[in-house]
């Protein structure tokens, strides 16, 4: 007994120890770009699971290719069989609202936590939008190895990129988890006005469930932070809202088991704030979900009233 408690006191020990010597490794748990789920998915093939969606791949830069899904609104579904990406490029300047959708950890542009994320891109679609769906660098099929940084350039770049194939068309930013971050840095480097959701917010990683057992040892909190400022992840959304004057709407379920619920209404409190400070009236909206309809961290897709949301 005494052995195995002086096992459980060692390793509980060395893992802060490990993690400050090795800080790369906290750096691929944020990301976890690695978990390619599912595992046997083609995501050169979105037909296998939607028709109406094609797939490509951009050079964000020298070196880095990353795939993109496009999935058309609903509207030129019938239009849609055997046409080329050079084709469905051509409909973004159709006037329809497009969405650049930025999934989180764990996630690829077809999956993301185990989970079918096209079916939140089949209820943002039924409103009538374009969406498309971006896998960052070392995620998914995508080339290159994930930080904030190169998260954000390969955002910024597909940005960049609908807005001069879109001709003026409202350009929509949807963030989860992880994208969030990703989409107020990309907002902050634009610095113009964009429509934003944001799905949840990833922004203090001592509430993952694997830090909570740690948060009272003195000073853990501290060296967890340096060893992410020494990965350069920051993902700053407290300071990025502060100057963003352009529309935002935020949901979050109360029953949030990876980032609490009350950073979401901070988040929330400091996009008012801003819109006060800058005297915009654009519009700022929080959507609480009940913990009673356990939508939790990844399951917000499921509210059957989305679609009306994003109108």
């Amino acid at each position: 007994m005494k052995r195995a408690v002086s096992f459980l006191i060692t390793v509980y020990v060395s893992v802060p120890v490990i993690l400050y010597l090795f800080p790369w490794i906290l750096g691929h748990a944020i990301f976890a770009h690695l978990l390619r789920l599912p595992f046997f998915v083609d995501l050169g093939r979105p037909e296998d699971v939607l028709n109406h969606t094609c797939n490509f791949y951009l050079n964000t830069e020298e070196g880095i290719s990353v795939g993109v899904w496009h999935t058309l609104p609903v509207s030129q579904w019938e239009n849609a069989v055997g046409r080329s990406p050079e084709w469905y490029w051509e409909t973004l300047g159709n006037s329809h609202p497009v969405i650049i959708y930025l999934h989180g950890n764990t996630g690829t542009r077809w999956d993301q936590s185990g989970r079918t994320e096209t079916l939140d891109l089949i209820l943002i679609d039924a409103a009538g939008y374009h969406v498309l769906s971006l896998d960052y660098r070392g995620f998914g099929d995508s080339t290159g190895e994930p930080s904030e940084a190169g998260l954000t350039s390969d955002a910024l770049y597909l940005y960049h990129w609908v807005k001069k194939q879109s001709r003026g068309s409202l350009i929509c930013l949807w963030g989860h988890s992880l994208g969030s971050g990703s989409l107020t840095n990309v907002y902050h480097v634009v610095i113009s006005t964009l429509q934003v959701l944001v799905h949840r917010m990833l922004q203090n990683y001592l509430y993952h469930p694997f830090f909570q057992m740690y948060l009272f040892l003195p000073g853990f909190d501290s060296l967890l932070l340096n060893i992410l400022e020494r990965n350069n992840i920051v993902f700053a959304n407290e300071n990025n809202l502060k100057t963003l004057t352009s529309s935002i709407l935020i949901l979050h379920s109360e029953d949030d088991n990876v980032v609490p619920y009350h950073m979401g209404v901070k988040l929330y409190q400091i996009s008012l704030q801003a819109q006060k400070k800058y005297g915009t009236d654009v519009h700022v909206e929080m959507i609480s979900y009940s913990a009673n309809l356990g939508f939790s961290h990844n399951n917000i897709y499921l509210d059957p009233n989305l679609p009306n949301v994003m109108r």
